[in-house]
């Protein structure tokens, strides 16, 4: 696949995140991002479907990635012109068949119960979404929303 990151302008703004896969970091993952993204000025809907996407994004790499043994879920956000970029990468056990996991309802552990859907909803909350995977290797998840000038909306 392509890089989706290349010919961009350079960012105006980013940070980055590195922390444990333990499920409990997830809602810090989610709340850092949003917090990030609010300079935009969003909507609560545009920041509610960004965190949504974000926590979906994190918790595949948790269980997912790196099943029951630990390892590092890395997070960059930049923003350009509007739109904010969220890279949730791990160095776990990769994605073996990307189209398969795409489909709504597949999961690769269903003795967890899980719906399924995580891809899904990541897809409908973010404007573009690219997953990169290596078996072995890890996943880098690319999402991308545009958040729309509020002030613009008021004149």
């Amino acid at each position: 696949m392509n890089d989706p990151q290349q010919n961009t302008p350079t960012p105006e703004n980013y940070m980055t995140l590195t922390f444990p896969s333990l499920s409990e970091n997830e809602s810090f993952a989610r709340v850092a991002v949003a917090s990030f993204a609010a300079q935009l000025d969003p909507t609560m809907e545009q920041l509610t479907e960004l965190k949504t996407a974000v926590s979906e994004a994190v918790t595949n790499a948790i269980i997912h990635g790196y099943e029951d043994r630990a390892g590092e879920v890395r997070i960059r956000c930049t923003i350009r012109m509007g739109t904010v970029e969220v890279i949730v990468e791990d160095d776990g056990a990769g994605i073996s068949d990307v189209e398969q996991a795409r489909q709504p309802l597949y999961t690769s552990r269903p003795e967890l119960e899980r719906s399924g859907m995580g891809i899904t909803i990541m897809e409908n909350f973010v404007d573009e979404l690219f997953i990169e995977s290596t078996p072995g290797k890890g996943t880098r998840v690319i999402m991308r929303k545009t958040i729309s000038d509020r002030s613009a909306l008021h004149s």
